[in-house]
């Protein structure tokens, strides 16, 4: 019974981290417009590397969400901390990782 207690908040702190559906929608537009004008749409790379999930794979969540927030310096990947929370950017790595914009 302990487990299924567990599993059950579990859930519901996953489901909390969820930005409302119209900051989702705000995000996933971010996401096609913003990212893919240099990522591509879909995202399999342009002047920024592929965002699709076989690319994303042996990259850890961490790494990402760095990446997304603090932008990475001598490239034209820009920091995205001052539009998107960590909570935000975490849920835009979850759709990437499930394969948004294919």
């Amino acid at each position: 019974m302990r487990f299924v207690w567990l599993i059950a908040l579990l859930c519901n702190v996953a489901v909390a981290d969820a930005p409302n559906p119209q900051r989702q929608q705000e995000l996933l537009n971010m996401l096609k417009h913003d990212c893919g004008s240099c990522h591509g749409l879909p995202p399999k790379g342009g002047l920024g590397p592929s965002l699709m999930p076989e690319a994303l794979a042996g990259k850890s969540d961490e790494l990402l969400l760095d990446a997304i927030q603090k932008g990475r310096a001598g490239t034209a990947m820009p920091p995205w901390q001052p539009f998107l929370n960590v909570e935000e950017t975490a849920w835009l790595i979850r759709q990437l990782r499930q394969g948004f914009g294919q």
